[in-house]
């Protein structure tokens, strides 16, 4: 057999496998959620081998997306490690075949703590899920590849729906892009959820000049500022326009005498803005497609936030 037949047969046994999960999420996967929703602790999840291996990812996961969890490996939980678990935490159990002897030793333990237990296994009788408060049937037809012993269409299954459990739990919780963006700093996701107004410099320490301004008092500002630019504000603090390194050459090329006009007699007055929780990538975006260096982050109701400059961006070494 042509060796990348077998990688095929070994991806359409494995999707087949996530595409059977489908059918079977009923009532049971929803008080699965309710339970880990419920949890006033952590989740603890734990599984030996491969099923330890995916419950770290899992626990990874959760943890990510605003469910505290950490991964407790079930040997050294009955040689101590079930300290780990406390009081108002849940456990999220993995096996295939729910008669894991690690496991099946742990919930005597988790027993007596009066600890729940959510199972995620392959055999509904299994000993793991009549000791579950709730089991989810990650069971599969067969292993991928000739032998079907190694744990492959198995572990992708309980990995799909560790990640159906922390995606529903996401959504249950109402975990924001912002919420995401404090546990993200680093990395691809860091730089595509990295929000305007962690960058920003804020209102306080950005240039700003009333619309009646002189323009050399507009000059003075846009120099301490160095940002290349000044807001101009109304008298109630929203946007008016701005002042740019670029409006002082053309209203000089034009002859104008700076001293004899005022701020809003330059400005531009409907200059490119952004709101504070727009991501920093699609700052990034903007200034380039406009050609520009800054932009004024304004509230809806257009007051001003802060200033966002080019230069804000390339320091954080993710673009």
């Amino acid at each position: 057999m042509v060796t990348r037949d077998i990688g095929r047969q070994v991806l359409e046994a494995e999707a087949e496998a996530i595409r059977s999960l489908v059918s079977r999420l009923d009532a049971t996967f929803d008080a699965a959620v309710d339970l880990l929703a419920a949890c006033r602790g952590r989740i603890v999840v734990s599984g030996m081998g491969k099923s330890g291996l995916i419950g770290a990812k899992i626990a990874a996961t959760l943890s990510s997306t605003g469910t505290p969890s950490h991964f407790l490996h079930p040997a050294e939980a009955i040689h101590g490690d079930i300290g780990m678990v406390t009081q108002g935490d849940v456990v999220l159990g993995i096996s295939s075949s729910g008669e894991t002897e690690e496991m099946c030793r742990l919930l005597e333990l988790l027993k007596r703590l009066e600890i729940p237990l959510v199972s995620l296994t392959g055999n509904l009788e299994s000993t793991l899920a009549r000791h579950s408060f709730v089991a989810l049937d990650v069971g599969v037809t067969r292993e991928a590849g000739p032998m079907g012993l190694v744990p492959t269409s198995s572990t992708t299954a309980a990995l799909a729906m560790g990640d159906a459990l922390a995606v529903a739990l996401l959504e249950k919780k109402g975990f924001t892009a912002r919420e995401f963006a404090l546990y993200h700093p680093g990395g691809r996701i860091g730089r595509d959820i990295l929000l305007v107004e962690n960058l920003m410099h804020p209102r306080d320490q950005c240039p700003r000049v009333p619309r009646e301004a002189n323009m050399l008092e507009a000059v003075q500002k846009i120099s301490a500022g160095r940002l290349g630019m000044t807001c101009v504000e109304k008298e109630d603090g929203t946007l008016a326009g701005i002042i740019t390194d670029g409006d002082l050459r053309r209203c000089l090329g034009k002859g104008m005498e700076l001293a004899c006009l005022k701020a809003a007699d330059c400005m531009t007055s409907n200059p490119v803005t952004i709101s504070p929780d727009e991501t920093a990538a699609k700052a990034l975006n903007l200034l380039e497609r406009r050609k520009i260096t800054s932009l004024v982050v304004v509230s809806p109701d257009r007051r001003i936030q802060g200033v966002l400059h080019v230069h804000d961006l390339w320091r954080t070494q993710l673009f």
